[in-house]
């Protein structure tokens, strides 16, 4: 894997205004450092970067804990706990500067369409979303991370700390349309719509790397994480940039989904450590990359295209899932119902007293003896278009 010194950085640009529809060039990749890892300072290597060029950022900052002395357990035993000096920050103010600042430098270089991921527990998210809010982010979700294996609390003074909070962002309330693979996380919890609270274990066993025997570094995240991360809002060939980079955890798993990723890390030891663990991955073959897509990115189907192909017909009898309601297909492709006349969708809501209706999903027409619904059909188009 290539590893690239800190180069000389540019002036930062103004935020775009948050009232404003987001409207930029974006930057190609053939001007990205694809599939590496930067070394340097997080915030003048985004600064060195093209405006508007990456897909997404997941960002796992320092956490500033403030952690006042050692911890052990009730056995005396020493808790290997975060107290790395990237860590540390003299102050409240002083944590919130550099906050401020790598998010803004990270705001630039993300595109209009992308969204952002930041990652912390209750010493720092919430300063953290204040921030993100003021600089003209826009919220989306906010993640709950729920440990299986939490770090208990050994000296009984506080509830075990079970849990982490993502906030997921785009760049403002009128940015571009993000990426949100809805029905390919539905798909992946059973087809149950995916929630905002993701019970997951913490990084262990063998997923955990070690350095000389010891954590090869102290706050590295399950890939079980990042996979949801990714797959749900990365597609294929996307770019995915990590500038707090650590063990990789982010560059793994974006190899193993086909993404591009671009690693920013200040520390020797960890881009050696996170070198070696990319270089192990194997990218998934395209056939296995393929996710169900989301229905709002579809190329849209008129009802009356149908007709046109003479895959439905006018005068066809459409039915409702139970066959309690039967429709009869008219020449404009629209419906009539027990005397109520519209759309698909409108007929639909009105025979069930609805206030709306999907009507590809709820009409069926019969094929075989058996009822299939008119949804299929329209995939059949989109398929061969």
């Amino acid at each position: 894997m290539q590893l690239i010194k800190e180069n000389n950085h540019k002036e930062k640009e103004p935020m775009a205004s948050r009232n404003k529809k987001i409207k930029a060039v974006i930057a190609p990749k053939k001007d990205l450092p694809l599939d590496q890892i930067l070394q340097g300072d997080c915030i003048k290597l985004m600064n060195a970067l093209p405006e508007n060029s990456v897909d997404v950022i997941f960002a796992d900052p320092p956490y500033n804990m403030q952690l006042k002395g050692e911890l052990h357990r009730p056995d005396n035993s020493h808790v290997d706990a975060v107290t790395d000096k990237w860590d540390q920050f003299s102050s409240f103010k002083a944590y919130d500067d550099f906050t401020r600042e790598w998010l803004n430098a990270a705001r630039r270089i993300l595109k209009p369409t992308g969204t952002i991921w930041v990652i912390g527990s209750y010493h720092n998210i919430y300063r953290v979303g204040s921030i993100m809010q003021d600089l003209g982010f826009w919220t989306l979700n906010d993640i709950i991370w729920r440990k299986t294996n939490p770090m208990p609390n050994f000296r009984g003074t506080r509830f075990t700390n079970a849990h982490e909070t993502l906030l997921w962002c785009n760049k403002g309330e009128n940015a571009g349309k993000y990426t949100f693979n809805y029905d390919a996380m539905k798909a992946f919890n059973d087809d149950i719509q995916m929630r905002s609270d993701w019970t997951i274990p913490i990084c262990s066993g063998k997923e955990r790397l070690k350095i000389d025997g010891h954590k090869g570094h102290s706050t590295q995240k399950p890939e079980a994480l990042l996979y949801r991360v990714l797959l749900s809002s990365t597609n294929k060939g996307d770019v995915v940039l990590d500038p707090f980079f650590g063990s990789g955890t982010t560059g793994a798993v974006a190899k193993k989904l086909g993404r591009h990723f671009i690693g920013l890390e200040k520390e020797t030891k960890y881009i050696r450590l996170a070198s070696s663990r990319i270089d192990a991955i194997q990218t998934l073959t395209d056939e296995a990359l393929d996710i169900i897509p989301a229905k709002r990115a579809q190329k849209r189907i008129a009802f009356g295209i149908l007709l046109e192909r003479g895959l439905i017909k006018a005068g066809t009898e459409l039915h409702a899932p139970n066959s309690k309601n039967i429709a009869i297909v008219r020449a404009d492709g629209s419906l009539l119902c027990n005397n109520q006349k519209g759309s698909i969708h409108q007929v639909g809501a009105k025979v069930q007293g609805a206030a709306s209706c999907n009507g590809w999903t709820y009409w069926h027409t019969k094929k075989s003896g058996e009822l299939i619904p008119i949804d299929e059909i329209r995939q059949q188009i989109r398929d061969d278009s």
